[in-house]
């Protein structure tokens, strides 16, 4: 079965080849078993492995986090139309109050607790750009809260890039993702 998976990996003849792998941000375990032997023996066989962005670096997430907030000031009160902020509030106080149940117990076991994951996920979440707060709203259902604490394929790889002493590095910064983003006009997002 498995040499008959569309691998999503390119390679480019040189000498020695180069690969180019397309990931997607869930969850590893959600399609790792579905990633081709040829893909996962290229990443062991290479010595250098560069991201989209470097997912293992503390300043890539101060800036993503950065980036996603209002101008120093404003609150997404102020840019929300009344009824649309009332509400996402509601909203998020019913995922506040479901959070416990929707966690695993093995999320549980490690000592996760619903408070800190709310938090981590939806701290702030008044200063933060709409863009960012829809982003958010989209990853605080059930089945992605049951994920949590499982790294998402590009932050598996990066971890695994790490612990095998590869060279790894980033193909955007930050920047490059959040500028377009942050661009979008409130009627497309």
């Amino acid at each position: 079965q498995q040499s008959k998976l569309n691998s999503f990996l390119w390679t480019i003849k040189r000498d020695p080849p180069s690969y180019f792998f397309g990931t997607i941000h869930v969850p590893y375990t959600h399609v790792w078993d579905f990633v081709p032997e040829n893909s996962k023996k290229a990443f062991q066989q290479s010595h250098i492995v560069y991201f989209e962005l470097d997912l293992t670096d503390p300043y890539t997430i101060s800036a993503l986090t950065s980036c996603q907030l209002l101008p120093q000031g404003k609150n997404l009160q102020d840019v929300l139309p009344r009824d649309i902020y009332r509400r996402l509030k509601r909203h998020l106080e019913y995922v506040k109050l479901m959070m416990p149940s929707w966690m695993t117990p093995d999320q549980q076991g490690k000592g996760l607790y619903a408070d800190y994951l709310f938090n981590a996920i939806a701290g702030n979440w008044e200063r933060k750009r709409p863009v960012w707060v829809m982003l958010m709203m989209n990853s605080l259902t059930e089945v992605d809260i049951k994920s949590r604490g499982v790294p998402v394929l590009d932050l598996y790889l990066a971890q695994e890039a790490e612990r095998l002493g590869k060279q790894t590095g980033a193909v955007e910064k930050v920047e490059e993702q959040c500028h377009p983003l942050n661009g979008l006009n409130f009627s497309q997002v």
